[in-house]
């Protein structure tokens, strides 16, 4: 059922079920159709929820959608019906893997739990994106990334950093559990190639983020034997922000011994090189705000280009702030390629490329596919014949984007 292409793909040969929704599976499907994988999208009759979210062309290809869909095939089918999920099935007995992010209890009832379907598939990767991990007290409740967010701690780290209490204005949960599936999906392919079994996979939401965030944030609590608090100091430094120069901001990162004493010194400030308060990274971070906030009162007295100029000459990481709507216009992204176009029934699309890059694979960009694009394709592959694929679209069991055609 897998495609094949002139260009090799680092997953080639690999087809995934994606029975996921809105952004966590979707981007981790999308990570995997960036490597290769034949990902085939199993949508409702109405389609994903984010094919309707923001601005579009068409209907049913809005912006959000466009975000974490592209190199994907679309299947619609209602698997609420007997002969919709017979499809499914009769897909998942073919497939490397099947990921979803239904709640389990209502898998089970479907036919569609991992005993069941490992025993038709011995080699199938069961990949569960759920918010909550199977055994902890809040499986099966319904998650969110905002909902996630909070249980995390996130707002709280903000209301440490800005006094309000807020989420990050990303859909930061969604994103982060994301990459974890899509490298738990790698390494249980990887573990299949040595041993030939497949597994289950659990990815909560939930524990993914809380893993995420206390990566700095645990800090004291490390120390069993102490009772010291959570949360890294530096991170959380109220003035931990880009610089303010006379005529714009600055990321400025003096990060050794070094830097803070080429930065003192060069800007004219030799007691403070001198100053014992910030000659040492523990020093520094026991001090954390009074050095930030020093060092901001330094930085507006100049422009944002001396700044750039002076942190080049004496070998201090700088940049510029860019505006979301400035990224485009990057020089580093201009020259490594990172945007690209793709025309589409008379319309002009903007994406992202894979920001990795593998010297031995490559896989072209291609347009997130129209609710049902693929239906006929995909049952025609199955062994469904003309008459039956006509059938279950009158029906309404299955939806195909192009009822004319059985290619």
């Amino acid at each position: 059922m897998n495609d094949t292409t002139s260009s090799p793909s680092a997953l080639a040969g690999i087809t995934i079920v994606d029975l996921t929704s809105v952004v966590f599976g979707p981007y981790a499907s999308l990570i995997l159709a960036d490597y290769g994988a034949t990902v085939i999208k199993v949508e409702p009759l109405q389609g994903d929820s984010t094919r309707y979210t923001g601005p579009a062309y068409q209907e049913g290809l809005s912006a959000v959608f466009l975000g974490s869909n592209r190199n994907k095939k679309s299947i619609a089918i209602d698997i609420k019906t007997p002969e919709g999920l017979e499809v499914l099935k009769r897909l998942l007995q073919e497939a490397d893997v099947f990921m979803h992010s239904i709640r389990p209890q209502k898998l089970t009832k479907l036919g569609l739990d991992p005993a069941t379907l490992t025993r038709h598939n011995p080699k199938l990767i069961y990949a569960a994106l759920l918010g909550y991990g199977s055994n902890g007290a809040y499986s099966g409740m319904p998650a969110y990334d905002d909902i996630i967010q909070g249980l995390s701690g996130i707002p709280d780290l903000i209301r440490q950093q800005t006094g309000a209490v807020r989420y990050m204005p990303i859909i930061a949960a969604d994103k982060t559990c994301g990459l974890m599936a899509a490298h738990a999906i790698l390494a249980a392919l990887f573990q299949r190639e040595r041993d030939g079994r497949g597994q289950l996979i659990e990815i909560p939401m939930f524990e993914s983020m809380v893993s995420y965030v206390l990566v700095e944030h645990f800090y004291g609590r490390h120390l069993a034997d102490k009772d010291l608090d959570a949360g890294y100091v530096r991170v959380l430094s109220e003035w931990r922000r880009p610089y303010q120069t006379t005529d714009g901001h600055i990321c400025m990162m003096p990060y050794t011994d070094e830097h803070w004493k080429r930065f003192f010194t060069e800007s004219g400030h030799d007691k403070l090189a001198q100053d014992g308060r910030f000659h040492s990274i523990s020093a520094r971070t026991q001090n954390i705000n009074q050095l930030y906030e020093l060092t901001g009162s330094i930085v507006k007295r100049h422009s944002t280009a001396h700044w750039l100029q002076f942190c080049h000459e004496q070998e201090i990481p700088a940049a510029r702030v860019n505006t979301l709507n400035e990224l485009e216009q990057d020089p580093h992204l201009q020259s490594a390629g990172f945007f690209s176009e793709l025309t589409d029934q008379g319309h002009r699309y903007r994406y992202t490329n894979n920001p990795i890059h593998l010297s031995n694979s490559q896989v072209p960009l291609k347009m997130p596919p129209r609710l049902g694009e693929h239906t006929r394709e995909i049952l025609d592959r199955l062994g469904y014949g003309p008459e039956q694929i006509d059938h279950l679209c009158e029906q309404h069991i299955v939806g195909s984007d192009r009822p004319d055609q059985t290619t």
